[in-house]
């Protein structure tokens, strides 16, 4: 598929089917681009659709039948929108917060592959219901955990705000666990002993205190 040129052909694009529930319009939306009057299209629209697939339906179909409907927050980047987003990061300006291209290639730049080939994309997403149930401190670690043990995930990396969430798939996955909220830093990674094994401990109850709202 070549890169979408036109309008017409970007309608098109966009009402492919990536999972049951998602779409690739669902993806593109980019705060950046909007702003800044860029076109947030993949060059590859292939492998684009290839890595997106493999995210929603291993990752975010998994999770939004299991806990409700999920909100994307931001997901595919294209190099031009990420590469302005991490120089105006890199130039201190609030609101960006993206790492470099090549950081990002196989993570929000899903239409190119990382250093080692591997294809991969990310979304960023909220989970409400989850946010509406747990909110005390630290309290993001109970999905944290719940998707480490039922998720092919490759890495996940959590914020303050309503507990969103970098979830991304990814070849050869990495399975690391890092928070941008406290408890800050690296929860869990290949090597740790607690990477392995079942944390039912943590996460167990939560479905059902989501449903009773009883958290």
């Amino acid at each position: 598929m070549r890169k979408p040129d036109s309008v017409s052909k970007l309608a098109d694009f966009g009402r492919v089917r990536l999972s049951k529930s998602f779409f690739m319009r669902d993806f593109l939306f980019s705060d950046i681009a909007a702003v800044h009057g860029l076109n947030n299209v993949p060059d590859d629209p292939d492998l684009a659709i290839a890595a997106g697939s493999r995210l929603c339906e291993e990752l975010l179909e998994p999770l939004q039948d299991r806990f409700g409907r999920i909100a994307v927050r931001s997901a595919f980047r294209s190099c031009e929108v990420n590469g302005l987003g991490n120089e105006m990061q890199v130039a201190g300006k609030g609101g960006y917060n993206c790492a470099s291209n090549d950081a990002n290639f196989a993570g929000h730049i899903w239409d190119r592959r990382d250093s080692a080939g591997r294809m991969g994309a990310t979304a960023c997403v909220v989970v409400p219901a989850f946010w509406d149930a747990f909110q005390n401190e630290g309290d993001w670690r109970k999905l944290a955990w719940w998707i480490h043990d039922h998720l092919p995930y490759s890495s996940l990396y959590f914020f303050p705000k309503f507990w969103a969430v970098n979830i991304a798939w990814r070849e050869e996955p990495e399975r690391r666990i890092d928070s941008y909220t406290n408890p800050k830093g690296c929860l869990t990674k290949a090597g740790m002993p607690n990477n392995s094994g079942s944390h039912e401990q943590d996460w167990a109850g939560i479905e059902a205190a989501m449903v009773s709202g009883l958290a």
